[in-house]
């Protein structure tokens, strides 16, 4: 048996060697991913990095070589438009915001997909009442407090703690666990 062999089955299919890397290569690999995912500078460096360490890995090359092609190919996609980390922040951070993640929670994904720190407590920075607001979806997502199936004064506490794990303060964790449900949380209009 052979190292590209595979031993599941006779359907299962053969991996594919990494292709060698070029300036060309890179920024094609660079547009596809682009095309399919909103990124920020520091996960398109990290995904063609990858791509880089596979190709090198399996072709016997040194990664080192190809890191001013990485940055020019990066720098390209900045310059370009394709790649802006502000955009970026923003709009992730709306779409957190609407999910009903706490401000904390959203710089700290902005900061893992590598935004800068201060781009991402700039983005995730919200009102008092955007707060509150994500505070009530998340809380009604997850069951607790005026949305909960069982007795709300028995599972306060884990309602509150489950709020302050996810982020909100715990003043905005008991205002929502000790507030009436009175807000449509998926249209995000107060009725009653």
């Amino acid at each position: 048996m052979t190292d590209r062999e595979d031993t599941r089955g006779q359907g299962a299919r053969l991996a594919r060697a990494p292709r060698r890397i070029t300036p060309d290569y890179l920024q094609r690999a660079a547009m596809h991913y682009l095309e399919r995912y909103s990124a920020p500078a520091a996960q398109l460096r990290r995904v063609l990095a990858r791509k880089i360490a596979l190709s090198c890995r399996h072709h016997g090359e040194d990664p080192a070589a190809h890191r001013t092609v990485l940055d020019d190919v990066v720098s390209r996609c900045i310059a370009s438009g394709l790649v802006d980390d502000q955009r970026f922040a923003e709009a992730r951070a709306a779409t957190l915001r609407r999910r009903g993640r706490s401000a904390r929670a959203v710089a700290a994904t902005l900061a893992a997909k590598g935004v800068g720190r201060e781009l991402a407590q700039q983005a995730s920075s919200v009102s008092d009442e955007e707060e509150l607001a994500a505070a009530r979806k998340a809380a009604w997502r997850k069951r607790l407090g005026p949305w909960s199936r069982g007795d709300r004064a028995a599972s306060r506490q884990k309602d509150l703690a489950a709020l302050a794990r996810a982020g909100f303060s715990i003043a905005v964790a008991r205002a929502v666990i000790d507030g009436a449900a009175d807000e449509d949380t998926d249209s995000g209009t107060l009725t009653s």
